[in-house]
């Protein structure tokens, strides 16, 4: 198998792996948080998100396969920023607990999470896949897709922090 293919198919693999874990966790947490009363606000862009996430890391790996494998400076840099993110979103989830899901599930009354990243950015979460795309563009050198990638899913994101901030009265 080309290095290429083989970084591409490596990093896929294991990116998937853990949007799936992401996903068990996030249906768990969304069935206790209807239980908890929450409401789910209008407007919310998840039914474009939820093909968007994994879309672009995925077309990132076909450009990777066929313009890679990432020099070995590039390829330490992306594995270093995709650590961080993914390290800023463990930190992030860990914070909310039963209250995160893909979801923007919201409990009346219930008071905002100040604890952990929160205390500093109100949308840790959402910096975290900004790094994710960046460190995975990286890793299996895919500049084109890596640009496209973050451009679109960064107006998904814009327009998600907007509903976000409405359903918690900010």
């Amino acid at each position: 198998m080309p290095p290429a293919l083989a970084v591409a198919a490596v990093v896929t693999l294991a990116n998937l792996l853990i949007m799936g874990g992401e996903a068990i966790l996030s249906a768990f947490n969304e069935q206790v948080l209807r239980a908890r009363g929450a409401v789910e606000p209008a407007g919310d862009v998840i039914h474009i998100m939820r093909w968007a996430y994994p879309g672009a890391f995925m077309a990132m790996a076909v450009e990777g396969a066929v313009t890679g494998p990432a020099p070995q400076t590039v390829l330490m840099a992306g594995l270093a920023v995709f650590g961080l993110a993914k390290a800023l979103k463990v930190w992030a989830i860990s914070s909310l607990g039963w209250r995160w899901s893909y979801r923007v599930l919201v409990i009346p009354g219930e008071p905002l999470v100040t604890a952990g990243p929160y205390r500093i950015l109100p949308h840790p979460n959402y910096l975290a896949v900004v790094g994710e795309m960046i460190g995975v563009a990286l890793i299996v050198w895919a500049p084109l897709t890596g640009i496209l990638s973050l451009l679109g899913f960064g107006r998904l994101m814009v327009a998600r922090i907007g509903v976000e901030d409405r359903a918690l009265g900010r």
